[in-house]
């Protein structure tokens, strides 16, 4: 089973959450309705800016906690990287 590491924020260059799951959909559909994690939802951090696929959940769960122990720039690089206009990629994702 296939997995997901992902990053959520309020805003550009905002508060960064970084999260990893099996049902990218499912999970995000949690996050905006603010039912995704406490952290989140006191910040309304729901905006998916950054999603990474991998083919098993272990290698997504293993490079979740490499970013999580990255500074705040690393994560902004990998951010602007894909994403320069941090975009709500969740839109994307119910094409």
């Amino acid at each position: 089973m296939g997995g997901y590491v992902y990053i959520i924020t309020n805003r550009k260059n905002g508060a960064l959450y970084t999260g990893v799951t099996a049902e990218i959909t499912q999970r995000i559909v949690q996050h905006r309705e603010r039912t995704g994690s406490r952290f989140a939802s006191k910040h309304e951090i729901y905006r998916l800016v950054y999603i990474e696929p991998h083919d098993e959940i272990e290698a997504a769960i293993v490079r979740e906690k490499q970013i999580k122990k990255w500074n705040r720039a690393w994560k902004i690089a990998l951010i602007e990287r894909d994403n320069p206009d941090w975009r709500d990629l969740w839109f994307d994702l119910n094409r």
